[in-house]
Protein backbone atom coordinates (compact mmCIF):
# COMPACT_ATOMS: atom_id res chain seq x y z
CA UNK A 1 0.00 0.00 0.00
CA UNK A 2 1.27 3.40 -1.34
CA UNK A 3 1.60 6.56 1.46
CA UNK A 4 -1.41 8.12 -0.11
CA UNK A 5 -3.40 4.98 0.57
CA UNK A 6 -2.62 4.69 3.97
CA UNK A 7 -3.38 8.08 4.32
CA UNK A 8 -6.97 7.97 2.78
CA UNK A 9 -7.97 4.30 4.26
CA UNK A 10 -6.87 6.20 7.87
CA UNK A 11 -8.37 9.27 7.47
CA UNK A 12 -11.46 7.16 6.58
CA UNK A 13 -11.52 4.92 9.58
CA UNK A 14 -11.43 8.30 11.68
CA UNK A 15 -14.26 9.86 9.80
CA UNK A 16 -16.47 6.77 10.33
CA UNK A 17 -14.98 6.48 13.55
CA UNK A 18 -16.04 9.86 14.94
CA UNK A 19 -19.62 10.04 12.71
CA UNK A 20 -20.73 6.83 14.40
CA UNK A 21 -19.57 8.91 17.76
CA UNK A 22 -21.58 11.46 16.98
CA UNK A 23 -24.86 9.33 16.17
CA UNK A 24 -24.18 7.55 19.22
CA UNK A 25 -24.63 10.33 21.47
CA UNK A 26 -27.34 12.25 19.67
CA UNK A 27 -29.16 9.05 20.00
CA UNK A 28 -28.12 9.29 24.03
CA UNK A 29 -28.88 12.94 24.44
CA UNK A 30 -32.08 13.33 22.31
CA UNK A 31 -34.69 11.76 25.09
CA UNK A 32 -32.76 14.08 27.58
CA UNK A 33 -33.45 16.94 25.50
CA UNK A 34 -36.90 16.77 24.96
CA UNK A 35 -37.93 15.69 28.21
CA UNK A 36 -36.13 19.13 29.27
CA UNK A 37 -38.20 20.57 26.82
CA UNK A 38 -41.26 18.82 27.47
CA UNK A 39 -40.94 20.21 31.24
CA UNK A 40 -40.44 23.33 29.99
CA UNK A 41 -43.41 24.24 28.34
CA UNK A 42 -45.01 22.52 31.36
CA UNK A 43 -43.92 25.16 33.41
CA UNK A 44 -44.54 27.82 31.14
CA UNK A 45 -48.06 26.23 30.98
CA UNK A 46 -48.65 26.27 34.66
CA UNK A 47 -47.02 30.29 34.52
CA UNK A 48 -50.00 31.39 32.17
CA UNK A 49 -52.98 28.53 31.89
CA UNK A 50 -56.03 30.03 34.34
CA UNK A 51 -56.44 26.57 36.91
CA UNK A 52 -56.82 23.34 35.27
CA UNK A 53 -56.16 19.57 36.58
CA UNK A 54 -55.44 17.97 33.25
CA UNK A 55 -51.81 17.35 30.81
CA UNK A 56 -52.68 20.26 28.47
CA UNK A 57 -49.05 18.96 26.80
CA UNK A 58 -51.55 16.08 25.77
CA UNK A 59 -54.44 17.67 25.21
CA UNK A 60 -53.81 19.97 21.97
CA UNK A 61 -54.53 21.22 18.71
CA UNK A 62 -52.70 22.55 15.65
CA UNK A 63 -53.82 25.14 13.56
CA UNK A 64 -52.15 26.31 10.03
CA UNK A 65 -51.32 30.18 10.65
CA UNK A 66 -49.75 30.71 7.45
CA UNK A 67 -46.59 29.35 5.33
CA UNK A 68 -43.64 29.92 5.12
CA UNK A 69 -41.27 31.32 1.87
CA UNK A 70 -41.41 27.87 0.20
CA UNK A 71 -45.39 27.65 0.71
CA UNK A 72 -45.17 24.66 3.41
CA UNK A 73 -47.63 25.17 6.22
CA UNK A 74 -47.30 27.00 9.19
CA UNK A 75 -48.67 25.27 12.14
CA UNK A 76 -49.14 26.76 15.83
CA UNK A 77 -49.83 24.28 18.97
CA UNK A 78 -52.85 25.46 21.17
CA UNK A 79 -52.80 23.80 24.86
CA UNK A 80 -55.96 23.10 26.51
CA UNK A 81 -56.37 23.26 30.09
CA UNK A 82 -59.16 21.57 31.73
CA UNK A 83 -60.84 21.89 34.99
CA UNK A 84 -63.52 19.10 36.19
CA UNK A 85 -63.63 18.47 32.07
CA UNK A 86 -64.32 21.95 30.89
CA UNK A 87 -61.62 23.84 29.04
CA UNK A 88 -60.46 26.53 31.70
CA UNK A 89 -58.41 28.05 28.84
CA UNK A 90 -55.95 28.27 26.36
CA UNK A 91 -51.95 28.36 25.70
CA UNK A 92 -50.10 28.89 22.49
CA UNK A 93 -46.78 30.44 21.72
CA UNK A 94 -46.15 33.54 19.50
CA UNK A 95 -42.86 34.77 18.59
CA UNK A 96 -42.27 38.31 18.06
CA UNK A 97 -39.43 38.84 14.85
CA UNK A 98 -38.85 42.58 15.11
CA UNK A 99 -37.01 42.37 18.62
CA UNK A 100 -33.87 44.17 19.26
CA UNK A 101 -32.00 41.57 19.25
CA UNK A 102 -33.50 39.26 17.08
CA UNK A 103 -36.93 37.02 18.09
CA UNK A 104 -38.55 36.90 21.20
CA UNK A 105 -40.56 33.89 21.94
CA UNK A 106 -43.15 33.58 24.46
CA UNK A 107 -46.43 31.58 25.66
CA UNK A 108 -49.76 33.33 26.12
CA UNK A 109 -52.63 32.06 27.93
CA UNK A 110 -56.19 33.08 27.77
CA UNK A 111 -59.55 32.06 29.00
CA UNK A 112 -61.88 30.62 26.78
CA UNK A 113 -63.74 34.48 26.13
CA UNK A 114 -60.22 35.54 25.01
CA UNK A 115 -58.62 37.71 28.09
CA UNK A 116 -55.40 36.96 28.61
CA UNK A 117 -54.57 35.20 31.82
CA UNK A 118 -50.61 35.16 31.38
CA UNK A 119 -47.65 35.65 29.66
CA UNK A 120 -44.19 34.17 29.90
CA UNK A 121 -41.55 34.65 28.01
CA UNK A 122 -39.57 31.49 26.56
CA UNK A 123 -36.59 32.89 24.76
CA UNK A 124 -35.11 36.48 24.09
CA UNK A 125 -31.44 37.61 22.92
CA UNK A 126 -32.39 41.05 24.15
CA UNK A 127 -30.05 42.99 25.57
CA UNK A 128 -29.21 42.50 29.31
CA UNK A 129 -30.29 45.26 31.64
CA UNK A 130 -32.23 47.03 28.82
CA UNK A 131 -34.29 44.91 26.39
CA UNK A 132 -34.36 41.79 29.26
CA UNK A 133 -36.71 43.15 31.51
CA UNK A 134 -39.44 41.93 29.60
CA UNK A 135 -38.98 39.10 31.57
CA UNK A 136 -39.73 40.51 34.86
CA UNK A 137 -42.87 40.11 36.13
CA UNK A 138 -43.68 43.86 36.16
CA UNK A 139 -43.75 44.11 32.39
CA UNK A 140 -45.58 40.78 32.23
CA UNK A 141 -48.34 41.39 35.02
CA UNK A 142 -49.82 44.57 32.42
CA UNK A 143 -51.22 42.22 29.64
CA UNK A 144 -53.13 39.92 32.58
CA UNK A 145 -56.90 40.38 32.41
CA UNK A 146 -56.54 42.40 28.74
CA UNK A 147 -58.58 41.37 25.83
CA UNK A 148 -59.21 42.59 22.32
CA UNK A 149 -62.11 44.71 23.50
CA UNK A 150 -61.50 48.51 24.81
CA UNK A 151 -57.48 48.24 24.75
CA UNK A 152 -54.97 50.00 22.41
CA UNK A 153 -52.17 47.37 21.71
CA UNK A 154 -49.56 49.47 21.49
CA UNK A 155 -46.81 50.96 24.03
CA UNK A 156 -47.87 54.08 25.94
CA UNK A 157 -44.99 55.80 23.47
CA UNK A 158 -47.09 55.08 20.43
CA UNK A 159 -50.37 56.23 22.29
CA UNK A 160 -51.07 53.06 23.17
CA UNK A 161 -52.03 50.93 26.87
CA UNK A 162 -48.95 49.35 27.52
CA UNK A 163 -45.70 50.53 29.29
CA UNK A 164 -42.59 50.75 27.76
CA UNK A 165 -39.33 50.24 29.24
CA UNK A 166 -37.01 53.11 29.45
CA UNK A 167 -34.41 53.73 27.24
CA UNK A 168 -35.53 49.85 25.21
CA UNK A 169 -38.94 50.56 23.62
CA UNK A 170 -38.27 48.23 20.55
CA UNK A 171 -38.68 45.15 22.86
CA UNK A 172 -41.63 45.98 24.62
CA UNK A 173 -43.54 47.00 21.30
CA UNK A 174 -42.35 43.56 19.71
CA UNK A 175 -44.44 41.72 22.77
CA UNK A 176 -47.05 43.74 22.39
CA UNK A 177 -47.49 43.10 18.91
CA UNK A 178 -47.16 39.54 19.23
CA UNK A 179 -49.58 39.29 22.11
CA UNK A 180 -51.93 41.16 19.98
CA UNK A 181 -51.46 39.34 16.98
CA UNK A 182 -52.01 36.11 18.73
CA UNK A 183 -55.15 36.96 20.32
CA UNK A 184 -56.48 38.37 16.63
CA UNK A 185 -55.73 34.41 15.70
CA UNK A 186 -57.48 33.26 18.64
CA UNK A 187 -60.78 34.98 18.20
CA UNK A 188 -60.66 34.07 14.48
CA UNK A 189 -60.17 30.49 15.72
CA UNK A 190 -62.03 29.88 18.82
CA UNK A 191 -64.26 28.27 17.56
CA UNK A 192 -62.43 25.47 16.18
CA UNK A 193 -60.12 25.73 19.75
CA UNK A 194 -63.36 25.22 22.20
CA UNK A 195 -65.57 22.98 20.15
CA UNK A 196 -64.74 19.46 22.31
CA UNK A 197 -64.32 21.54 25.65
CA UNK A 198 -68.27 22.04 26.82
CA UNK A 199 -67.72 25.92 25.81
CA UNK A 200 -68.93 28.24 22.62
Amino acid sequence: MSGLSRLVVTLTLITLGAGLLLSLVESLTRAPIAEQRRLETLRALQTVLPPFDNNPDADSIALVIGQDKKGRDLERTFYRGRLNGVISGIAFTVVAADGYSGNISMMVGVDPAGTVSGLEILSSAETPGLGDKITRSEFKSQFKGKTLDGVDWRVRKDGGDFDQITGATISPRAVVKAVHQGLLFFRDHRRELLIDGGNQ
